[in-house]
């Protein structure tokens, strides 16, 4: 079950591929992944997130489509 705590503090990460994703202030970053510099409440990170990851594909599959189509 997941701890509700308004007042924890979290930031926006992104990784090598633009996925994002959004984390505890309190616990360390993943290998892989940096910060964006967003940080708020979950709901603002989320909506954050919402904002600026306008495409889910990861950029990989775009690169491996545009060597495939030319």
């Amino acid at each position: 079950m997941e701890k509700n705590n308004s007042s924890e503090v979290y930031v926006v990460l992104v990784n090598d591929e633009g996925q994002y994703s959004i984390w505890s202030q309190q616990m360390d970053i993943p290998e892989g992944w940096s910060q964006v510099g967003a940080s708020g409440s979950k709901e603002e990170c989320l909506a954050h997130v919402e904002q600026v990851w306008v495409d889910m594909r990861p950029k990989s599959l775009g690169l491996c489509r545009k060597n495939y189509l030319g």
